[in-house]
């Protein structure tokens, strides 16, 4: 069997930065594991590191050791939730050299995290914004996209750029969206359908909403506190929603079970599956 635990992977986007990616990458995968679910976030942002400021801690080792060093992967995860499963894999912070990574740096990494990813039944791999092409690699290996929006026009045109990259340089067509800093439902589905057209009628693909997250204030001071607004608010708006899409993707791995077990983790990356 290529994926004996039957991981699922999953890369979290944004085509700009701001609207709340890295929290909800955190979030979600509190709540995954919530539900029982072992669980390995790994910090993608190369350059810019956010996920250890989001949660108040300072790592000793990250991503940089794994890729300059003969350390592995073990050596380097941070337990969150001890005796929960629940680790994190940290990335470098102002070290501009590996924002782009070279084919090198690419084999090294894709040989180390294929070791280890297969141990969790979530990979979450919080990726930078924009489209370099270290996000674009990222999002291209794993087995699932979710794409972070808000109704901000700003960040619809932005998704649209990132979208139509992934699918007319790597062939990508499946995306998940999730629509994030919203007051109501409506304003949601009213996010999603308007980037939704764009897609159907230019790039000729039709996404799946996976769901929404409303403005919550609880969330600002979460952040503030460096705790996860799962935690800090559990009753709150923000909470329960991203409690429904941990739910949702729940269901999608145990719908697709079978599949998983004949699939690798993560693929290779682009460059070095040409």
């Amino acid at each position: 069997m290529i994926n004996a635990n039957k991981t699922l992977s999953m890369a979290i986007m944004s085509g700009k930065g701001g609207v709340g990616k890295t929290n909800l990458s955190l979030n979600l995968s509190y709540a995954l594991n919530a539900g029982g679910n072992s669980l390995l976030l790994m910090d993608c942002d190369l350059g810019l590191a956010n996920l250890d400021v989001l949660l108040g801690i300072s790592p000793e080792n990250n991503m940089q050791d794994l890729l300059r060093s003969n350390a592995k992967p073990s050596e380097i995860v941070i337990p969150i939730e001890k005796g929960k499963n629940f680790d994190i894999l940290p990335a470098a912070s102002g070290v501009p050299e590996l924002v782009e990574m070279d084919e090198d740096m690419q084999e090294i990494l894709f040989s180390k995290l294929s070791k280890l990813v297969g141990r969790y039944q979530y990979l979450v791999m919080d990726l930078g914004a924009g489209i370099s092409g270290t996000v674009l690699s990222f999002a291209t290996i794993a087995q699932m996209r979710f794409v972070v929006i808000t109704p901000e026009p700003t960040s619809l045109t932005d998704s649209y750029a990132l979208i139509k990259v992934l699918h007319t340089q790597h062939k990508v067509s499946d995306f998940n969206v999730i629509v994030n800093q919203v007051t109501s439902e409506k304003e949601a589905k009213d996010t999603f359908d308007r980037l939704n057209m764009a897609c159907e009628k230019f790039l000729n693909i039709k996404l799946k909403n996976i769901g929404f997250v409303r403005y919550d204030p609880s969330v600002t001071e979460a952040v503030r506190r460096q705790i996860p607004f799962i935690k800090y608010a559990p009753k709150s708006e923000a909470s329960r929603d991203i409690l429904n899409i941990a739910v949702k993707i729940q269901k999608i791995r145990m719908e697709n079970m079978g599949k998983l077990g004949d699939r690798p983790v993560i693929k290779k990356f682009p460059a070095l599956s040409a």
